[in-house]
């Protein structure tokens, strides 16, 4: 499912346009970088939780070459699903409202 999937299957479920549904979508991806980029987290309860991560620097290796290099500590975005998304999938079954 891609966003413009997404925002047809909201938009037919909550009986609101399309472009409101657009709207708000892209709002909510814009809060949740904000925050992410703030530091902060994102926990929506029973879906799961977006967070930063701070990931060390380490040695790799150029699969190519063979040949030994750097890769810089960087901060990587995360998400931990949860229990109750964890569950529909397990089950294979999704929450209608």
């Amino acid at each position: 499912m891609n966003k413009a999937d997404l925002i047809d299957v909201v938009a037919k479920s909550t009986k609101n346009s399309k472009a409101s549904v657009e709207e708000t979508l892209n709002a909510l991806m814009a809060a949740v970088q904000s925050a992410l980029v703030k530091g902060d987290n994102v926990q929506l309860i029973g879906f799961g939780t977006f967070a930063v991560e701070q990931r060390a620097a380490r040695v790799g290796r150029n699969p190519a070459t063979g040949k030994e290099l750097k890769i810089p500590a960087k901060k990587v975005a995360k998400f931990k699903v949860g229990s109750k998304l964890k569950d529909a999938v397990a089950g294979g079954k999704a929450k209608k409202k």
